[in-house]
């Protein structure tokens, strides 16, 4: 009688699919710490909050008294008086003039046993000094502007990806009393990653309405600074341009010179109240407003503002309508009478939103949907829920009416589209 014996089978281990999995997991880790590094380190500087109380700096003063400390006193009244001059305040005596400082703000100051050479900041406190300022006490603002430096080293272009001292300089510089409205990110977490020199060369609307609407801002402004060291620790010379908008328009242009290293967050203080002064005087003049291409439906703007916008985009259409040729035709054709428009007239259909994933497997794509989707009549406007390039974004629209209306609208501009519960997902 034999016996039937019986070996179980081994399995091979799986070593390639063991190797995979880990391989996988140790890509995930490591993407996992590179994207960490990007947004985390020594990066991000918080701007300091402006106060409404009337702010000069610059004041340039070299006094002398019996002792150093006669001598400081002796200046800082000058600068206070200078100061007053400047803001072309009507005529007081020093005693009263001293209750409406709040503080004095000590750019350089050089103290000698009896000589003060300094630069000083004067800051009036407005609800005091105001009434007797009259239009100076209280000017109107701009729109929100976006405001994005740019430090220029040695071909290196650098924006908020690491601490820089033309950062700290906007970040620190006190603007309450600028007719600017300087929106200034502190360049922390995920801002170092959106908001980069890259972002001042593109002109896509789509991507500027989605940076701007992060920070509830109207426009853009891009002080840009390109420093050169004649050697290490040495004689610094800056070149300063002003620019603004989506386009990147040319607005001014300057040079400044620090002596040291030493002297280079001065310089740049100095510049950027040479900025300031650029920015609102192009204000005035009415250069600089907001671009009637973005879109301000989240910006809280003044009714003023929002005339000038309105006079733009109709100015920007009569244009474009004379050019085309528009006009004679509109002329030439006739307008039907108002009893057969009010026939002919549909009922109003109240308007609903939508969300709608569309497929952006590039820049591009995401643009021209957006476009195109703002183009398909019915459309009043397309809000961005989420982007995901090389995937799927989510918008929100909102159509004049039902979804299955939107859909065939859709298709019969070209797009796939599947319906789902109160919403589409679109590609092309």
């Amino acid at each position: 009688m034999s016996m039937l014996s019986i070996t179980p089978r081994l399995q091979a281990p799986r070593f390639p699919a063991l190797f995979g999995l880990a391989a996988a997991a140790l890509l995930c880790l490591v993407a996992g710490a590179s994207l960490l590094a990007q947004v985390s380190g020594d990066r991000g500087i918080s701007p300091v909050a402006s106060s409404t109380d009337i702010d000069v700096r610059g004041i340039e003063v070299n006094v002398t008294g019996d002792s150093a400390e006669e001598a400081r006193a002796n200046g800082w009244r000058e600068a206070q008086r200078l100061a007053w001059q400047q803001l072309e305040g009507p005529p007081i005596p020093d005693s009263r003039l001293e209750s409406l400082v709040a503080a004095i703000v000590v750019e350089e100051e050089q103290i000698g046993p009896r000589r003060y050479i300094a630069r000083l900041g004067v800051i009036f406190d407005r609800q005091r000094a105001g009434g007797l300022l009259g239009a100076s006490g209280n000017r109107a603002r701009s729109a929100p502007m976006l405001t994005l430096p740019v430090m220029v080293s040695d071909g290196t272009q650098t924006m908020f990806e690491t601490r820089n001292p033309w950062q700290r300089a906007w970040a620190q510089y006190q603007f309450g009393s600028s007719a600017i409205d300087y929106v200034r990110p502190s360049g922390a977490g995920g801002e170092s990653l959106t908001l980069t020199y890259g972002q001042t060369g593109r002109r896509s609307r789509a991507w500027w309405n989605n940076i701007l609407d992060q920070f509830s801002a109207a426009d853009v402004l891009v002080p840009i600074v390109n420093l050169s060291w004649q050697y290490p620790g040495g004689p610094v010379e800056g070149q300063f341009t002003a620019r603004y908008g989506p386009d990147n328009r040319y607005l001014d242009s300057f040079a400044m010179r620090a002596d040291s290293a030493d002297e280079l967050p001065a310089m740049l203080n100095r510049a950027v109240a040479r900025f300031d002064q650029i920015f609102s005087e192009a204000l005035a003049d009415g250069t600089l407003r907001p671009d009637p291409t973005l879109t301000l439906d989240n910006i809280e703007i003044s009714p003023e503002i929002r005339a000038l916008l309105d006079e733009a985009r109709r100015a920007e259409a009569a244009e474009a309508a004379a050019a085309a040729g528009e006009a004679d035709d509109v002329a030439s054709a006739g307008l039907p009478d108002s009893d057969t428009a009010t026939a002919t007239s549909e009922p109003a259909v109240a308007a609903a939103t939508y969300v709608v994933q569309v497929a952006t497997p590039d820049g591009n794509a995401f643009d021209n949907a957006l476009t195109l989707l703002r183009g398909t009549p019915g459309v009043s406007s397309v809000a961005v829920g989420s982007t995901a390039i090389g995937g799927a974004s989510v918008l929100r629209v909102t159509y004049n009416g039902e979804l299955p209306a939107l859909a065939a609208a859709l298709r019969s501009r070209g797009w796939a589209v599947n319906e789902g519960e109160n919403a589409l997902g679109i590609s092309r």
